[in-house]
């Protein structure tokens, strides 16, 4: 394992701007794309592996190609895993009204066999089903508007049309299933802007600063899921007046798990989770809030029990994270838990997955 960085962060990103058939959008929507998949790979931000962030742009982001790419993401990432799926471009509402539905529209698309040629709702929930990692969260900027050129239709100029953008009942259905999260870039009757001559669009503003470190406003050293929303959240209208607001749906979501490190995984100096409090001086304490911080799902998540010598079998089942670190800390302490682990080893393993981790570097046994 990478002994530095975020290994287990995973992405897909796609974006279209220029459609083959269909009207086009903004630059700013490939400038998005690069941008975000640069701060995911940056060793300075997010810390993934530079082999993890694939992107799908334009002519490259076929039907074909998105669903290949979907693919290939539920197969190389684990269930330990964290992965990211950021769509831009296109979207269409199809269907009566009161049965509306909505589909991926990729740059090969027809109007005139939208059905046959676009990625629909169920397509698509049904690949990121496929995707076994236990923390997933979606991003959809979609009904975009340039500047004062407003259009909430997609047209081809043969007189085919569709009404752009996604529905609340698909942003519900994207986000279905446990550690499943979906963040989209305004509410269904909005459309999500695009300044004239600004390289990035609004959503896409805010959520660059938040995963470059704004978001985590504790200097945690991660981005974590609610922190991500709520910082994009409050941004958004800063920069659009009451005209634009993200929206986040999860369907079965308790933990406000990290999907990245923040500034490469730095604390600050003056965070109070740094050192640990008066009630904290024993190690013991000092590791189990640490290990709940970065393992959230328990010893079993990123294996770094196993990993740290440890039996799994040896532990209790426990229905929280918290919980269960505590009960194999204890167990731990007494000296269980597998004949090869003990408070050094698995220091050591959490080492490993994050270096930068300032109260990791000062933590020592007992």
């Amino acid at each position: 394992m990478n002994s530095t960085g975020y290994p287990q962060g995973h992405a897909l990103l796609i974006g279209v701007a220029n459609y083959q058939q269909i009207s086009s959008l903004p630059a700013a929507i490939l400038n998005d794309v690069n941008d975000v998949a640069a701060t995911l790979s940056s060793p300075n931000y997010c810390a993934y592996a530079p082999a993890n962030v694939v992107t799908l742009l334009d002519g490259n982001a076929t039907r074909a190609a998105v669903l290949n790419g979907l693919n290939e993401l539920a197969t190389r990432a684990g269930p330990n895993d964290t992965a990211c799926v950021f769509f831009s471009g296109h979207g269409a509402v199809v269907g009566n009204a009161g049965n509306e539905d909505s589909i991926l529209v990729t740059v090969d698309s027809d109007l005139a066999d939208i059905e046959n040629t676009s990625i629909s709702s169920d397509e698509l929930a049904a690949a990121l089903a496929q995707i076994k990692a236990k923390r997933l969260l979606v991003f959809i900027d979609a009904c975009h508007a340039g500047g004062a050129a407003i259009s909430k239709r997609l047209t081809d100029g043969k007189g085919h049309e569709f009404k752009s953008g996604y529905t609340q009942n698909t942003f519900a259905k994207l986000a279905v299933g446990s550690g499943r999260a979906l963040m989209a870039s305004c509410r269904a009757d909005e459309v999500s802007a695009v300044f004239i001559g600004a390289r990035n669009s609004v959503f896409t503003t805010a959520l660059l600063a938040g995963l470059r470190g704004a978001a985590d406003k504790g200097a945690s050293g991660f981005i974590k899921v609610f922190d991500l929303f709520s910082y994009v959240s409050e941004e958004v209208p800063k920069l659009i007046p009451n005209d634009q607001h993200p929206i986040f749906k999860a369907d079965n979501l308790e933990v406000n798990f990290a999907i990245a490190l923040s500034q490469g995984g730095r604390k600050s100096p003056y965070s109070p989770e740094i050192m640990p409090t008066t009630q904290e001086k024993d190690p013991w304490s000092v590791l189990e809030r640490v290990l709940v911080d970065l393992y959230p799902f328990g010893p079993q998540d990123q294996e770094v029990w196993s990993r740290a010598g440890g039996d799994l079998s040896r532990l209790q089942f426990h229905p929280s994270g918290q919980a269960a670190w505590h009960a194999a800390l204890r167990t731990l302490k007494q000296g269980g838990g597998g004949r090869s682990i003990n408070f050094d080893s698995l220091l050591r393993a959490a080492k490993e997955d994050f270096s930068n981790h300032l109260q990791l570097a000062i933590l020592q046994a007992p």
